[in-house]
């Protein structure tokens, strides 16, 4: 008996029938009996997709605590609290139970990939079960079942086929390729890539034509598609370019504060009791961390996925905003990304002639151009001829459908339709006319497809199919007068070689006269003596928007590259017409057979150098992102089908398309409404606006972390009273900071921000320059709290509370100016005072924020309530133009510091 490890290891594609059926102990006519169905189903398990259990909603909510600078306030409240300072310790913990609550609401999605996988392949299934055709759930098939497809039916496991009839199936969502596969029995070869395999069918695919029979070689977690789950399990969640910079920010920040602490505590010891020294400690523990920096990221990146909704891309996590902004590559899919999704005839060839076709689509808008020229097919019989041809020997149509045209049967057939269509003939019109008799449906092995109709004087014989199928049928051709003349074989081949090369899907087009009496046509009645009509070469046509996009995204530094499981000949003619380039500004294409024999040295080489990857399967689109990664790049992944969940999973930004599959959707960290790379170039533009936000906000908080821990440690140094106590500090991390900072969010985005290279992938928030920016306005923050509580404490109608509170209003007052210098709305001002005509950008916001931090610095100040828990006092109006007067120097400091640093 087999194994579930033993029937892996078979190249299902590779063996004959017989051979399989003696490995799966199983009969092709009768198949397995009810009992040997059981112990089969128990051996190997339902067919369904099995996940791991997630995590629990109480422990998500706990590892949101899990960041060293909120356990340092959660320990610092902790103290407090053993110290009986509760209302203390319990503002501190509702600072870090906030922060908590913020983010975990941010994450509150749960993981639903395998869900979603497993939805994907669940249908009923038609099997020979002791003899007899029954139906049964797709979760009770087992290995070796015998499965009857036919048209309309979703695959329920991997099958190996034994028997077709004009089989053609949807695999799209697993191989990415953008039409249906035709199916075979034939024998092929080991190596034979996934998307190649014609004598498979695969779980999740959809049978558009034909019938089929197949033998369960796969179940569940095995199957092809199982085993995209397992890829999406075994990948370890990667943190993110802003996460991974914020947490080395944490904790370089918290060695500093930990080790200021201990010195603020040590030196406090010696000069006063252990709970004297504990407060300064605190203090400097509470200055020293941004508090308000977590909800204002939070914030900052809220807005821009706004922004980016607006722009057709929905963000379900949010650091990926910040991390689209930062990618260095975008890898799209092909198909109804960066092309329409509608094939489209774009060249017929004739009489000898060659003609274009404008127009996308299967809409009937579009002309028929020769030597530049727009031409009537009716003037035209050869044109008129091929074009009939093309609409009669078809068995779809086209039909409107919530304002588009969509094709009810295969797209290459409503290529056809819509090409004629758009030379005045209408279908049904045209088949009313000539009624069809008789047809000989495709089939795979004769690579043709023919229909009968009824003519004035006699009937005719239509035939469509393969280049190479019709030519060896024909012995005449038409010329450009319609004449019938002796075929000439090597210039079609050469129009259909042209074709090719430019990514066109060629079809021929014959017809043969016959006698009125004829009712039905045979393949004998065309093994010769057919007429060839002409060539019509089609494709699905790049986007015209996504072009666009393409150029702006290579001339903002980004690379683009093409991951398709089409042919690579089409995949590089759409990169071609698309302006696709590497870096050497050459067009270089790999398919997934080259990938396959790659080590991992050669494929980082490859990746780099490569701009198409064509007939790539799931786990090399997978080892494709991987390697782009370990050579520090920032991808970003697009893909609409369960073969590019893991992939979408794996890069630093995943991004599924809104009419793609659920599996996709879930495994993404965005979503493009409207299936357009132009809607990633947007999200792009928005991403690098929101980062530039960030930063802003950084540079604003910090300066007065700085300046508290300064006075803090200083005032400790020199055994002076605080200017500035834990809870006055919180007061301002929190409430006025984010008050002030959170309309940096709302920035608008600086001009020419998609005309700069992207940012360097291992830059740091705290740059250089930036660091000198934070420390010049950290030391002007700490003189200015310094200097005003000692001169108010030492004046005769000063207090040690109003002193405290006038060093905080000054303080604010400062930050007020600072605000402006870095916000678009004071540099829009400084450029109108200069004589700038543009308009005056950002004022909204940051009017708003100033407005309401003064009215909260009012209450600070004037509310007896605020006065008892905070330890501030009254002031009057003259000692508010104290702290403002002492406030102005900023204007200054902040002058200077834009010029080694400018905010934008």
């Amino acid at each position: 008996m087999q194994t579930t490890t033993g029937i892996k290891n078979y190249q299902w594609h590779n063996l004959p029938a017989d051979k399989i059926s003696y490995l799966l102990e199983t009969d092709l006519e009768t198949g397995f009996t009810n009992l040997e169905a059981t112990a089969k189903l128990s051996e190997y398990g339902p067919n369904q997709i099995t996940a791991k259990a997630g995590k629990t909603a109480w422990l998500k909510f706990i590892l949101q605590f899990n960041q060293p600078l909120l356990i340092i306030l959660l320990s610092a409240g902790l103290i407090k609290a053993l110290l009986g300072e509760f209302i203390n310790a319990g503002v501190i913990w509702g600072v870090t139970t906030t922060n908590a609550a913020i983010s975990f609401i941010q994450e509150a999605g749960a993981e639903k990939k395998i869900h979603a996988l497993a939805s994907a392949v669940q249908t009923e299934a038609t099997i020979i079960r002791e003899g007899k055709k029954i139906k049964i759930s797709s979760t009770e098939l087992v290995p070796g079942d015998i499965v009857l497809l036919t048209s309309g039916d979703k695959v329920p496991a991997d099958l190996r086929l034994i028997k077709v009839r004009d089989l053609q199936i949807d695999e799209s969502a697993l191989t990415g390729e953008s039409v249906a596969v035709e199916k075979s029995t034939e024998l092929l070869t080991p190596e034979t890539p996934l998307a190649e395999r014609e004598n498979m069918a695969y779980a999740g695919g959809f049978v558009t034509f034909g019938q089929g029979t197949g033998i369960v070689v796969a179940t569940g977690n095995q199957t092809e598609t199982g085993k995209i789950s397992q890829l999406l399990e075994q990948r370890l969640d990667l943190t993110t370019p802003l996460t991974r910079k914020f947490n080395q920010f944490s904790q370089n920040w918290l060695f500093f504060v930990l080790g200021m602490a201990t010195l603020t505590f040590a030196v406090g010891l010696n000069q006063r009791g252990f709970k004297d020294a504990v407060e300064p400690a605190i203090a400097l523990i509470v200055g020293a961390i941004p508090e308000g920096l977590p909800a204002v990221i939070t914030v900052t990146l809220a807005v821009g996925v706004s922004r980016m909704a607006r722009r057709h891309a929905i963000v379900r996590k949010l650091p990926a905003v910040e991390t689209l902004g930062g990618a260095t590559v975008v890898c799209s899919d092909k198909t109804g990304t960066l092309t329409e999704n509608q094939m489209t005839v774009q060249e017929i060839y004739t009489g000898r002639q060659t003609y274009t076709i404008t127009g996308n689509g299967y809409a009937p808008e579009g002309e028929i151009i020769y030597s530049q020229e727009p031409v009537d097919s009716s003037n035209r019989p050869p044109l008129q001829e091929c074009l009939k041809a093309g609409l009669l020997c078809n068995d779809s149509h086209l039909e409107p459908k919530d304002g588009n045209w969509v094709v009810i049967g295969d797209p290459t057939e409503g290529a056809l339709i819509a090409a004629g269509n758009k030379a005045g003939f209408i279908q049904q019109a045209l088949e009313r006319l000539n009624p069809r008799l008789d047809s000989i449906p495709f089939e795979s092995q004769f690579q043709y497809m023919a229909t009968l109709h009824q003519m004035r004087g006699n009937n005719i014989i239509y035939v469509k199919g393969s280049a190479e199928s019709v030519l060896k049928r024909c012995g005449q051709m038409l010329d450009s007068k319609a004449n019938s003349i002796l075929v000439d074989i090597p210039s079609i081949q050469e129009q259909v070689d042209n074709m090719a090369k430019q990514g066109l899907r060629v079809l021929a087009f014959a017809y043969k006269n016959v006698p009125a009496t004829q009712r039905s046509v045979q393949h004998c009645d065309i093994e010769a003596g057919l007429t060839f009509i002409g060539l019509q070469g089609m494709i699905d046509p790049p986007r015209a928007e996504a072009i666009n996009a393409v150029h702006a995204c290579q001339a903002a530094g980004i690379q683009v590259k093409m991951i398709t499981g089409d042919h690579i000949t089409t995949a590089a003619a759409i990169a071609r017409r698309m302006g696709f380039r590497n870096k050497n500004k050459k067009i270089v294409a790999y398919t997934g057979a080259q990938l396959a024999e790659m080590s991992k040295l050669e494929l980082a080489d490859a990746v780099e150098e490569g701009v198409v990857f064509a007939r790539v399967a799931p786990e090399q689109k997978l080892r494709l992102v991987e390697a782009l990664q370990s050579r520090g790049e920032i991808v970003a992944m697009t893909g609409d089908g369960v073969n590019d969940a893991p992939a979408l999973k794996q890069a630093d930004i995943g991004i599924a398309m809104g009419s793609g599959t659920e599996v996709s959707k879930e495994a993404a960290d965005m979503i493009l409404t409207d299936d357009n790379f132009a809607s990633i170039e947007s999200a792009v533009e928005e991403g690098r606006s929101v980062y530039k936000n960030l930063l802003k906000a950084i540079c604003f908080i910090l300066p007065v972390n700085g300046g508290e821990s300064m006075t803090i440690l200083i005032s400790t140094l020199l055994g002076r009273e605080l200017p500035i106590l834990s809870l006055q500090i919180l007061w301002l991390n929190m409430l006025n900071s984010i008050t002030m900072t959170v309309p940096l969010s709302f920035e608008p985005k600086s001009p020419g921000v998609m005309k700069q290279p992207p940012r360097p992938v291992n830059e740091a928030f705290l740059t250089p320059n930036r660091i000198k920016r934070i420390l010049a306005v950290s030391l002007y923050n700490w003189t200015l709290i310094f200097s005003m509580f000692e001169w108010v404490r030492q004046s005769p109608w000063g207090s040690i509370e109003l002193a405290r509170t006038m060093a905080i209003q000054a303080l604010v007052m400062g930050r007020i100016f600072y605000l402006l210098s870095i916000s678009q709305l004071g540099i829009s001002l400084v450029a109108k005072l200069q004589g700038s005509q543009e308009k005056v950008t950002g004022a909204p916001a940051i009017a708003a924020g100033v407005i309401a931090a003064v009215i909260l610095q009012i209450i600070f100040a004037n509310s007896q309530f605020i006065n008892s828990i905070f330890q501030t006092a009254p002031m009057n109006l003259d000692q508010w133009l104290v702290c403002f007067a002492a406030s102005i120097p900023m204007i200054a400091i902040a002058a200077a510091v834009n010029r080694f640093d400018p905010p934008n």
